[in-house]
Formats: C-alpha cells, sequence, structure tokens
C-alpha cells in the first residue's frame, strides 16, 4: 500500500578504476540513511522531560508544524525531540513523544537503516532532530537511542529501529498506526513491536453466535463486546489478508464493502489488515462460519499481525465491516 525505496549499489568494472570504486565510500543514499556515531557536541541528552528541564515548548515537539498530521514537502527537523516511555490505547508500553504522539517502527527497515521515502515519508514522517539539537529521555536507556544522518537532520532509532509518527494519528494518544500493512507498529523503550508480549499478542475474547447473532448482508453484527455494538459501515471498508504474513509466495486475498462478507482461501487466514485510509482503525469482525455464523473474534483497530496468537489462525471464512454505533464506545 505504502511506496519504499532500498538503495542498491551498483558494481562498475572498469579497467584501472576497479580498486577505486571499491574504496569510494559505497552509495550516497544508503550512507546516509544508515544508522551512524555522532559526535557528543552533535546532540545534547537530558534527563527527564522537555517540560522539567525548561525547554521552549512552542518549539521542538510543540512547533506549530510539527504534529503528524501537517503535511510538509520535506520531514520537519526539531529543535528539540523527547522519548518518553508511556501508554496509548491498548498499547503498553509505547513509546511518545513530547506533544503525546505514538512512535512507530517499520518491519521492512532493517537496523539501523530506513527504508520509508517519497510518498512512504509522506504519511510516516520521519522522527527528526537537527544537529546540536537536544533529546530528552524519560524511562529510555541513553545506550538504546541511534541516529540516522537525514534531511539534514538525524532520525532517531530505538535498539536500530528507525523512529516514525503517523499521518493519521490526529490526536495525542491516536494509536491509528498500529499494524497498518502488518508491518507497521508502536514502538516499545527498546526499539520492539508494542502490542505483542514475547511475540504474542494478548487474547481477546471470542465469542459464540446467539447472544443477538449478527445478520448477513449489511445489518449489525450482534454478540456485542465490552458494551460496544457494531453496526454496518457507512462507507466501504477494504481489507488485505494472507495464509501466512512472513511467506511471500504464500496466498493472499482481500475483501471489500461494509456489513457481512465471505472471505476467500477456504478460512485459511492469518493476518489481516486494513488495505486503505478509510478503513485505518476502523473494527472489523471475524467469524468461523459462513455468512457471519459460528465463533466471532473482534479486532476493535482492525488489524492482527499474528491471528494464531488469538487462537483464530485459519478459522476466518466471513468478516463484518463496521463501525461503533455513535455513543456506544
Amino acid at each position: 500500500m505504502y511506496r519504499t525505496r532500498i538503495a542498491t549499489v551498483a558494481a562498475t568494472l572498469m579497467a584501472g578504476t576497479l580498486l577505486l570504486t571499491a574504496c569510494g565510500g559505497g552509495d550516497e543514499q544508503a550512507a546516509k540513511n544508515s544508522e551512524t556515531s555522532v559526535a557528543a557536541d552533535e546532540v545534547n541528552f537530558k534527563d527527564g522531560t522537555a517540560k522539567q528541564n525548561k525547554a521552549d515548548l512552542s518549539t521542538g515537539d510543540f512547533a506549530a508544524n510539527a504534529a503528524p498530521a501537517k503535511k510538509q514537502s520535506s520531514p520537519v527537523i526539531r529543535n528539540w525531540v523527547q522519548l518518553s516511555a508511556a501508554s496509548a490505547g491498548d498499547l503498553d508500553p509505547v513509546v511518545t513523544n513530547a506533544a503525546g504522539f505514538v512512535l512507530y517502527r517499520f518491519d521492512k527497515d532493517t537496523p539501523g537503516k530506513s527504508n520509508c521515502f517519497d510518498a512512504c515519508e509522506q504519511t510516516w514522517p520521519p522522527y527528526l532532530v537537527k544537529p546540536g539539537g537536544k533529546v530528552f529521555i524519560d524511562g529510555i536507556k541513553k545506550s538504546d537511542v541511534g541516529f540516522i544522518r537525514r534531511s539534514k537532520g538525524f532520525q532517531l532509532t530505538l535498539g536500530k529501529a528507525p523512529l516514525y509518527l503517523f499521518s493519521k494519528d490526529l490526536q495525542p494518544g491516536d494509536t491509528n498506526g498500529q499494524g497498518v500493512g502488518g508491518t507497521w507498529f508502536g514502538v516499545t523503550p527498546d526499539g520492539k513491536r508494542s502490542g505483542e508480549d514475547g511475540g504474542e499478542v494478548a487474547e481477546p475474547e471470542i465469542e459464540e453466535s446467539g447472544n443477538g447473532g449478527a445478520t448477513g448482508g449489511n445489518g449489525s453484527a450482534g454478540g456485542e463486546t465490552k458494551g460496544t455494538k457494531l453496526v454496518a459501515r457507512s462507507q466501504d471498508g477494504l481489507y488485505k489478508f494472507a495464509d501466512d504474513p512472513n511467506d511471500s509466495e504464500s496466498a493472499v486475498g482481500t475483501v471489500s464493502g461494509r456489513g457481512c462478507k465471505n472471505t476467500s482461501l477456504g478460512g485459511a487466514i492469518s493476518s489481516i489488515s486494513p488495505d486503505d485510509d478509510q478503513s485505518v482503525g476502523k473494527p472489523i469482525k471475524l467469524w468461523d462460519g459462513p455468512d457471519c455464523t459460528g465463533k466471532s473474534l473482534l479486532l476493535e483497530s482492525g488489524v492482527s499481525a499474528n491471528l494464531a496468537a488469538q487462537n483464530f489462525d485459519n478459522k476466518t471464512r466471513s468478516v463484518f465491516i463496521g463501525e461503533f454505533a455513535t455513543g456506544t464506545q
């Protein structure tokens, strides 16, 4: 869904120049966007929050152009940044900036190197600090923080995972980027995926139909969970799924529309995620029978990268593409 660019090195064999090419420093783009050592005077680490250190709160993470939803022609480079161990929604722990926006990692990055550029970085702005800027660390180990030289600034990393914001997070504490495309996740203080414990997702309640059941077509999905009522989406949604998300040759498919929809692959689905902007952060309910019958699993954010960890692997034969009824969340 989102385009990425991976820098490659082309070897040119020319008489008399082979040795010079081999010693010439490699590809410039790769060098600019790989983790690098930063001299002590290039950034200033400060323990505690920006507020505790009396930073100028009209700049840095609070600057007028620093909110992730602000459209920019180039990534924002902040005077100062803050990394705080915090919680947001179901993510605990997760790292946020001083303004409370969640920071994300990208599974298609390689350790210490970003692979998100162009259209990708418009949707997922890299988290940058200017040379000589301050880095406030709040519940974060300094030894876990690194930097990538990028766009005349430094992109921060945690545990070698490059850090990004998400342009669809409109308010502090939003987690709309969690699980997008099965590759984007909030980041923990040590650079791992947030929302997972030892690689397994906390198991939600699986419901039996019968407590109101579910109606097909554009009806509502019964079996309400945690005081919520799911009704058919007011506009079409689009989701993609895979039999094995870790296998590039695995069978994949999509499901679209609103209300109850049967899936393909005979229910052999191990991961599911939104495949359009309108579906990000919206709920979807999975059913192990056709026409939204049988046992169900509600994904409140519409994504799961590991249905096996939720005891729903290879069971999804239909889905209910919905939204929570007003006043019931």
